[in-house]
């Protein structure tokens, strides 16, 4: 029951935070003099977070190209994410569909948590479908609210996010191999920062996927026993 009341209250904690921040995302597109119908379409369609952030910043300043190619780049890390979470999701196409949408960092991080895959599953879905709705909601309040939100970053709400997932990951890290890989990807990540563009530090991190990679070692042959090297020694003669 203890880890049931946990992972109910990181969820509520996490919804929060996601409603403040898509307000924040519906009310910083209107103060870019965007149509106020965009940001809740690509939040329907997209469910992107952050990528939607930069997205409206590069769609603002007129480079629509851009934009998508950022997009994509920041979003590049579900292709991990879905095959560490495909048979939590489901065989059924409508499930892989469903749930590949509403796949965010966070409801990854939430399902990977859970031992048991019955479990993982239904934590998936609560925690994927609450931060959908959540996120919406917070959006469709930014827009009608207009400028009055302000920056998230102002606020503070964009440590909210971060931090949830380190306390999600620190009981992983007790292995040895997970924390050496998840050191050495976060070393990657904070040496490109300074030279690649947005998104490409993060998906260089899994670089420290390399740490496991152990050359093999030749083993000599098996000395020949007493006997069979006396039988041998025989022959020989």
């Amino acid at each position: 029951m203890g880890t049931v009341n946990r992972t109910l209250r990181d969820v509520a904690a996490l919804a929060a935070a996601t409603l403040a921040v898509g307000a924040s995302f519906g009310a910083i597109t209107i103060a870019y003099g965007l149509p106020a119908w965009l940001p809740v379409v690509m939040s329907v369609l997209i469910f992107a977070g952050g990528a939607q952030f930069l997205a409206v910043g590069l769609l603002a300043a007129g480079n629509p190209l851009a934009a998508v190619v950022a997009g994509l780049l920041l979003n590049a890390r579900h292709l991990p994410f879905g095959l560490a979470v495909a048979d939590t999701i489901g065989p059924r196409w409508r499930d892989r569909l469903v749930g590949s949408h509403i796949m965010t960092d966070e409801t990854v991080a939430f399902a990977l948590a859970e031992p048991d895959p019955a479990r993982r599953r239904r934590v998936y879905w609560t925690v994927g479908a609450t931060l959908f709705v959540t996120w919406n909601t917070g959006v469709v309040l930014g827009v009608l609210l207009g400028g009055a939100v302000g920056d998230p970053n102002a606020l503070g709400l964009d440590a909210a996010f971060p931090a949830g997932l380190i306390a999600l990951i620190l009981p992983s890290l007790r292995d040895r191999d997970t924390r050496r890989v998840a050191l050495a990807g976060a070393a990657v990540a904070v040496l490109l920062t300074p030279v690649l563009p947005a998104g490409l530090p993060v998906l260089c991190a899994l670089l420290g996927l390399l740490t496991l990679v152990r050359p093999s070692r030749r083993r000599p042959p098996p000395a020949a026993s007493g006997a069979a090297g006396t039988v041998a020694e025989e022959a020989r003669c």
